[in-house]
């Protein structure tokens, strides 16, 4: 059986290795959803900082909610244990302490991620490069993703750095997600408008959705529509329903290789059945912003479950 501390570094080597892409990628929704404005672009900043859980932080040291201040908080501020420096700092910290239980390949391409990270981030960004290091950000972290995907071996360190993994994902797409609903409309008249309906593709751009859902809807970009491809379609990689398959099949071989199911199986059989039964009618009833509230808090209740049952501290 791995060690707590050893899994408990390869669970968290893994959540901060995606955190740093999802901070990116909040910040790229920040960034389109400001040149949609219909009022100051500081509501846009001030709901990422919102839905990224930092917004209070933010505001014990800052006042102004422009996109300077705001993106140099999210990209390289370290007193934010979020940002994408000091989630790639705390990333290779863990995989430090686990170099062995990693290929060659994984270790590697987790050190040249965190070099070229902080070569880009070792001064502020300016507005106009903010794109193009938003993307590098994203492709160095995929980068590490092919590399462990493509070399390590299937068993449970791969299954914790997995699980790891799909409960940073699925909690990053139910905040990208819920962006949308802090960024209040003018008025009522605003839904179903042109307005309306870039804003939504902002979200599925965000989350590299937007060709695949332009394949499965035809282009038919209706709230209904794309809050289903993001929480229940179980072949889109980042919704909420594929991540906690995900997370059910890696907690089902720990089950398997330990011989006992704990209270995390559990847990994610539930959520996993209630994703596979609902409809997105059902998500609307009980109001969207509600919903992926709850959604945030029970994914980080199994986030806390997991490390008790395996012992990670």
């Amino acid at each position: 059986m791995l060690l707590g501390r050893s899994a408990n570094g390869l669970f968290w080597m893994a959540r901060y290795i995606e955190r740093a892409e999802n901070m990116a990628r909040l910040v790229d929704t920040g960034l389109r959803l400001a040149l949609t404005q219909t009022s100051a672009s500081s509501d846009e900043w001030a709901s990422v900082l919102t839905s990224a859980g930092v917004r209070d932080l933010f505001e014990e040291e800052n006042d102004a909610f422009d996109t300077a201040t705001v993106t140099n908080f999210l990209l390289r501020d370290t007193s934010n244990p979020s940002s994408v420096l000091s989630s790639i700092d705390t990333a290779r910290m863990n995989a430090r302490m686990v170099r062995t239980a990693l290929t060659r390949e994984t270790w590697e391409s987790v050190n040249e991620a965190w070099m070229s990270m902080h070569r880009m981030l070792k001064r502020r960004v300016d507005e106009q490069d903010l794109p193009a290091v938003l993307d590098a950000v994203k492709r160095e972290t995929a980068l590490i993703r092919g590399a462990f995907q493509g070399t390590m071996l299937r068993n449970e360190i791969f299954d914790f750095a997995q699980i790891g993994t799909l409960i940073e994902r699925a909690d990053n797409t139910a905040r990208i997600l819920d962006v949308k609903y802090y960024v209040l409309l003018p008025s009522a008249a605003w839904v179903g408008s042109p307005l309306d309906n870039i804003q939504w593709q902002t979200i599925l751009r965000s989350v590299s959705a937007l060709r695949s859902y332009r394949w499965t809807h035809e282009g038919d970009f209706n709230p209904a529509n794309i809050a289903d491809y993001l929480i229940l379609n179980r072949r889109m990689p980042r919704s909420l329903a594929f991540c906690y398959r995900g997370i059910q099949d890696s907690l089902d071989y720990l089950a398997d290789e330990y011989g006992v199911r704990q209270s995390c199986n559990e847990m994610a059989d539930a959520k996993v059945e209630k994703l596979k039964t609902a409809a997105v009618s059902d998500v609307f009833d009980e109001g969207l912003h509600e919903f992926l509230s709850d959604f945030i808090r029970d994914n980080a209740a199994l986030g806390s479950q997991i490390a008790t049952d395996f012992r990670f501290h």
